[in-house]
């Protein structure tokens, strides 16, 4: 097929691929997207935030009708689990929404290629799909690849016994027992699914704490809760190896700093140990890109690689490996390539994660702080003395509030609590415009809400909460 030519192409499809090309479009650029999974929206939108979210959600409802709806005064006889209902309703879910996306790309003028992309050339991109190839000239080319499940040595993954989140959101029952290797934000999230709906859940990290990198107080804070939900927890430990029979996986572990071996079985085992960049087919090595040590795509502060008008956006690059961070990067580059000043503050980017209680958190940490020797204040109040935590009966967690000790600029802010996810907004917003403690705590919040406890713990870094 003859060349066709776009000002902008974009490999991937996920949230900084889609957004990326959608907002290259608004500007008045002639578009394309190209990606080989068929529904749109990546990771995020398939086998990842979507999903996941969706059977929080269902098995949060499940939790409560068996355990909670008593002490409201609701009685119900019997609580039944349709697993397969659930699991339909969040393929539904994902369904929607990756048709909106494609809905989202016809209204923009965003043209669509179903396929594999690979960079030919700084101007060149070839599309494959069943063996056959098409080329695209290009402009500009924007990597958004993404980034895939670290494999663990020793434990190889089959996505029935051994599986990655992947496997883990399609479960076809509810194992007796799930041992989940890491205690970072997917396995967590998913030991709580399973937990809430009958399963046994062992997680086991090699590091001494949970929520890497996350300030250690908010990640002590959360293991005691979600330990006193059932979760077990086996810290400091390295998995060697994994035996799979037809009934189960013997998981053998020792002490991450040396000592004696010892084994445990589980039905399922989950690998999260974290996610690698994907650039598996792309062209780097021919195209002359260059990647660092970790395998992700070297960019400078506006997202160009080293090769002229080729640009690199999300998981592929370095910083967290967040849809939201994906996002907005996908915005400043579209904006950057159509010769406006796109920019991400990277200080104002939070990280939540979705158990419930919810954790959320944005800016520094305490250890950071400390490292870098900045003299700060802290400012702490428990959702036990917050109003609608009370009448909710969702009392477990507290709000952190780190401001400069001299300026009283909010340089971090650490929830876990119910809606976190939705009370960091605030935090996101005052670090974003350099706000003090004292501009949150003098800022009228709406009573009874959990917003409240953000309040009061502003009101705190000054040592004067009122309802604590």
């Amino acid at each position: 097929m003859s060349d066709k030519a776009f000002d902008v192409v974009v490999i991937g499809g996920g949230p900084g691929g889609y957004v990326a090309a959608i907002r290259s479009a608004q500007l008045g650029l002639n578009t394309a997207c190209i990606d080989k999974r068929g529904p749109l929206g990546g990771t995020c939108l398939n086998v990842g935030c979507i999903p996941s979210k969706a059977l929080l959600h269902s098995s949060h409802h499940f939790e409560m009708a068996g355990h909670d709806f008593a002490s409201h005064g609701i009685k119900v006889n019997k609580v039944e689990l349709d697993l397969a209902a659930m699991m339909a309703r969040k393929e539904k879910v994902v369904e929607d929404l990756t048709k909106g996306i494609g809905f989202l790309f016809k209204k923009n003028k965003v043209t669509h290629f179903e396929g594999t992309g690979r960079i030919l050339s700084a101007d060149t991109v070839a599309v494959q799909k069943d063996g056959k190839e098409k080329k695209l000239k290009a402009k500009h080319i924007v990597i958004a690849t993404g980034s895939d499940s670290a494999p663990l040595p020793g434990v190889e993954t089959d996505e029935k016994r051994i599986v990655t989140s992947t496997g883990a959101l399609s479960l076809p029952k509810v194992p007796k027992h799930l041992a989940v290797i890491g205690a970072g934000v997917i396995g967590l999230e998913l030991g709580s699914v399973w937990r809430r709906l009958g399963a046994k859940v062992t997680v086991l990290e090699y590091l001494d704490r949970i929520l890497t990198p996350m300030d250690s107080g908010l990640a002590q804070e959360s293991q005691k809760i979600l330990k006193k939900q059932g979760i077990e927890f086996k810290l400091g430990v390295k998995v060697t190896g994994a035996k799979t029979t037809k009934n189960d996986v013997t998981l053998t572990y020792e002490p991450a700093k040396g000592g004696k071996a010892e084994t445990l079985s589980a039905d399922v085992v989950l690998v999260s140990i974290g996610r690698t960049p994907y650039t598996e087919g792309l062209g780097l090595d021919a195209a002359k890109i260059e990647t660092d040590e970790k395998g992700r795509v070297k960019i400078d502060d506006h997202f160009r690689t080293n090769v002229k008008n080729v640009y690199a956006i999300g998981d592929v690059v370095r910083g967290a490996m967040l849809a939201h961070k994906a996002e907005d990067e996908g915005i400043a580059v579209a904006e950057i390539i159509a010769g406006q000043s796109g920019h991400v503050n990277y200080d104002a980017i939070p990280a939540v994660v979705y158990t419930w209680p919810e954790i959320a958190a944005v800016g520094k940490t305490e250890e950071e702080l400390k490292a870098d020797n900045v003299a700060y204040k802290v400012g702490k109040f428990p959702f036990l003395a917050n109003s609608r935590a009370r009448t909710n009966a969702d009392t477990d967690g507290m709000v952190k509030i780190l401001a400069d000790k001299t300026t009283d600029r909010v340089l971090g802010v650490h929830i876990v609590g119910p809606v976190a996810g939705e009370l960091i907004a605030e935090a996101c917003l005052a670090i974003e415009f350099g706000s003090s403690a004292e501009d949150i705590a003098r800022t009228c919040h709406s009573h009874p809400g959990f917003g409240e406890a953000v309040k009061e713990a502003a009101l705190a870094v000054a040592n004067r909460p009122i309802h604590f």
